[in-house]
């Protein structure tokens, strides 16, 4: 015969004991669900900010290349990297911390020159916290990358002197299309094929008298391809948004001996409108500095001293003496050049003269000893 046990006494205890480690598992997984939630989403937006202070890090390098801070350009920092700077050559840029903008982190990076035009910047950042080490397991860190092109200015460069207009060359000026090396530059590249010496369109004129020398492949290139809007256009950029990234704008003027590189201390003056760099003194303070200068109105006149970089001249342009400018000269009026002294040339690079229908002079008048010398390398 079963027996049955009738005495139930003390399972009321047994059941809340069961039930309170039921709730009580039950209220620690929820308490640990939440503080997982919590320390997931604290993460996430530890890593969220990490790659905010990144991304600004890598941008602020390439928004800030031209920027002066305490007359002392940012793309100093970055001229060992040009393709043929004045103090030699590397690979890379290191960058030290620095604080975000937005206080949120700090940043630290590398940037690569991978050629001429490519560039990686390679940037890691930490948000405030866990830079200061207080989040247990290191904190959040994040690492950007950005490959970086120059943009190149197309100029399809055929001649010493590229004319909209009729051309007067006389007395001893020389006007020479074989590449010359200007004379100090160090890491120039091979010197070029021959260029053009004077090229002009169809309907363009090339008058002599006196001695002048014309040298080039050919020394006169009359082009039918050329036409107004080689003057304008160069590849995707414009005369237009060339003056608009203009370092130094100024207005049309006699400039007399102004033109010279200036200098704070040891340091490059860049708040100075006439400082254009220092060509025959590339080691020198302003040796790295390539500024675009728009020069607005009509008859602007430069006597002697020196420049370098891009200069463009809304009107005509009168140079005399013996002032020397390294790179592009673009103008959309006439050219008259005079003089030149002791100094080797008025210009290296090249020289683009529209002769625009819209003023009244449309002759380029080149005279005294005046030289124009095309260079690759004033013009990289």
């Amino acid at each position: 015969m079963k027996h049955v046990v009738q005495n139930e006494r003390g399972m009321a205890l047994a059941i809340a004991i069961v039930a309170l480690v039921v709730v009580g598992a039950l209220i620690a997984g929820a308490f640990f669900s939440g503080t997982q939630e919590q320390r997931v989403a604290e993460n996430v937006r530890r890593v969220q900010a990490s790659f905010g202070v990144a991304e600004e890090g890598v941008y602020d390098i390439i928004r800030t290349w031209d920027s002066t801070v305490a007359g002392v350009q940012n793309k100093q920092k970055y001229a060992a990297l040009y393709p043929y700077p004045a103090f030699g050559t590397k690979d890379t840029v290191r960058y030290g911390w620095e604080t975000a903008k937005s206080k949120t982190g700090s940043y630290s990076g590398t940037m690569y020159k991978l050629n001429d035009e490519l560039y990686l910047i390679d940037m890691s950042a930490q948000d405030t916290m866990s830079l200061a080490g207080r989040i247990r397991g290191g904190g959040a860190s994040q690492r950007l990358g950005l490959l970086a092109r120059i943009r190149p200015l197309s100029l399809n460069t055929q001649a010493a002197v590229t004319s909209g207009g009729d051309n007067v060359v006389v007395g001893s000026a020389s006007i020479d299309g074989n590449d010359h090396a200007p004379g100090g530059w160090a890491g120039c590249p091979p010197l070029d094929s021959a260029k053009a010496g004077i090229r002009t369109q169809s309907s363009g004129t090339v008058s002599t008298s006196g001695h002048p020398t014309i040298l080039g492949n050919p020394p006169v290139l009359k082009d039918p391809t050329l036409a107004d809007s080689s003057f304008t256009h160069y590849g995707d950029v414009t005369y237009a948004t060339l003056t608009q990234s203009a370092n130094i704008t100024v207005p049309a003027q006699n400039f007399s001996s102004s033109i010279a590189p200036a200098t704070v201390g040891a340091a490059c003056d860049y708040s100075v409108l006439t400082n254009w760099g220092s060509p025959t003194t590339p080691t020198g303070p302003c040796g790295n500095y390539f500024p675009v200068i728009h020069i607005t109105g009509d008859g602007a006149v430069i006597n002697g001293q020196e420049g370098q970089g891009v200069l463009l001249v809304d009107g005509s342009l009168s140079v005399q003496g013996g002032f020397q400018f390294f790179g592009v000269v673009i103008v959309k009026g006439s050219l008259k050049t005079s003089g030149g002294g002791g100094t080797p040339a008025h210009f290296w690079g090249t020289v683009m003269v529209q002769d625009t229908a819209a003023f009244t002079d449309t002759t380029n008048n080149l005279s005294g000893s005046a030289n124009l010398l095309y260079s690759k390398c004033a013009i990289i």
